[in-house]
């Protein structure tokens, strides 16, 4: 293992060249975004806590040494039984001291369900824009608001850095059951393996099936067969969520598409948006009153958080069948689609096109 000096002056220098980047290719308003951000990675950087030294402390709660030593095993599962890129990740441990480790900010018109993007040196071109500090995104989503946009802002619990940094292990998801923690970490990492700057579909889609086929694993082989039935239905649920908000964007298409004046537009949006509402309490009356999902449906309903559940998980699909193809082993599954991202995009969209 890197020694914690060592790694840590290694993250400050890839940080300290994302922030140069930044300063060359964008405005003076968006370099002060990039600050922010190098600011609130940076903080996660040095606020690391070893996971095995915490589990050794004396002064370390049941509940705690127990989650730790869950994520030890993830870990080691991952590595040993789906070969992901393990290495230093999720080894640490970091207590943010806030609900959210991160608050996206996203847009759309008023009168579209297409989101604004956001082009990064990285990560290509996204539908959101991330802050450290809640504030920080309010304020950000508040000039948006002032343009005209509808503007939706949500709290993310953890993050992938694509490799550049060791990801940890943060405060914001210790509250998960550990079958849901198993499922985040196999997530995250499949995103090291391989990533297509700009087509979020694509990632989402490959995580999701690493996701999916790396958990069904780690539940068989730790014998947790009523887990595997919870986890089904939490999909399943997920899954019905993701078709009615879908479902219902493509009527709001429809309606802005329509010949009418922009105050008619306004009204039969209101209207859409309540009977959104209203299938979701009767479907959430077929799931026997399960919430998860009020807290969301709380909010306005505009555009803009409309546009934040995509079908992000149309390619699973296809990355199934490429699992298949493979004969289940996931070292030549990853390989395939690692070529598959080098591909041209013309021959990988017409690779994708019949899913």
């Amino acid at each position: 293992m890197i020694p914690e000096r060592q790694s840590n002056r290694k993250h400050l220098a890839k940080l300290i060249v994302l922030l140069a980047i930044s300063i060359f290719l964008v405005s003076c308003e968006t370099v002060s975004y990039y600050t922010q951000a190098a600011r609130g990675q940076l903080a996660i950087v040095f606020g690391r806590e070893d996971i095995q030294r915490l589990i050794s402390d004396s002064d370390l709660s049941p509940e705690l040494r127990s989650k730790f030593g869950e994520v030890m095993s993830i870990r080691e599962f991952a590595e040993n039984d789906l070969e992901l890129p393990v290495a230093n990740n999720y080894s640490t441990y970091v207590d943010v001291d806030r609900e959210h480790v991160v608050w996206n900010v996203f847009a759309a018109p008023e009168f579209s369900t297409d989101p604004v993007n956001w082009c990064y040196p990285i990560a290509g071109c996204v539908a959101y824009r991330g802050y450290f500090s809640e504030a920080g995104a309010l304020n950000y989503a508040m000039q948006l608001e002032e343009q005209g946009f509808d503007v939706y802002t949500g709290g993310v619990d953890a993050y992938s850095t694509l490799g550049w940094f060791e990801d940890s292990l943060l405060s914001t998801v210790m509250s998960r059951a550990n079958y849901q923690l198993a499922g985040l970490i196999f997530h995250e990492m499949a995103h090291q393996i391989a990533y297509l700057p700009g087509d979020t579909t694509f990632n989402e889609s490959f995580a999701t099936a690493v996701e999916r086929e790396g958990l069904r694993r780690w539940l068989e082989a730790t014998d947790q067969a009523e887990t595997i039935a919870v986890a089904e239905t939490d999909r399943g649920r997920q899954q019905q969520f993701i078709d009615l908000v879908i479902g219902f964007r493509d009527q709001f298409d429809e309606l802005y598409a329509e010949e009418m004046s922009e105050a008619d537009k306004r009204r039969e949006k209101f209207v859409l948006q309540g009977q959104l509402r209203s299938e979701y309490e009767q479907l959430k009356q077929s799931w026997g009153g399960y919430s998860g999902y009020d807290s969301w449906f709380s909010r306005s309903l505009n555009n803009a958080q409309l546009s934040t559940v995509s079908s992000y998980n149309d390619l699973v699909p296809f990355f199934d069948d490429l699992l298949s193809q493979a004969g289940h082993s996931l070292p030549a599954f990853y390989d395939e689609v690692i070529r598959i991202v080098a591909l041209p995009e013309m021959d990988r969209d017409a690779l994708l096109e019949k899913y």
